[in-house]
């Protein structure tokens, strides 16, 4: 179950567009901001989540580490302390290798076509 990438670049994303991005629960965002230290949205005058970029970046990293490679929260989080800007690195060029993939298939499902 991968996540899906975003084309738009936003300052701020609400935890419904984040939920869609990662395709989980809001739920288990608000679940990870209470075990992740490194999830810290701000909040609106309303009470709203308010996600920056930063934040979906180190969302996906969990997401990737938790539901991708199945560490527990704790391996998640001691991987996180040990290595947090590697690990950051390495999962932005993994989204990237996946979104070429993508395109290229997508090439060849419509030249296959013709």
């Amino acid at each position: 179950m991968a996540f899906k990438e975003k084309e738009s670049f936003k300052l701020y994303y609400s935890i419904g567009e984040v939920a869609e991005i990662l395709d989980v629960n809001a739920s288990l965002l608000r679940f990870w901001e209470k075990e992740f230290e490194i999830v810290k949205p701000q909040k609106n005058s309303k009470g709203n989540r308010i996600y920056k970029d930063q934040d979906v970046k180190n969302l996906k990293l969990i997401h990737h580490l938790v539901k991708e490679r199945g560490f527990t929260l704790d391996g998640a989080k001691k991987k996180i302390k040990d290595q947090h800007k590697a690990l950051l690195e390495k999962s932005e060029m993994i989204d990237s290798l996946k979104h070429v993939k993508e395109m290229l298939l997508d090439l060849k499902d419509s030249l296959s076509d013709q």
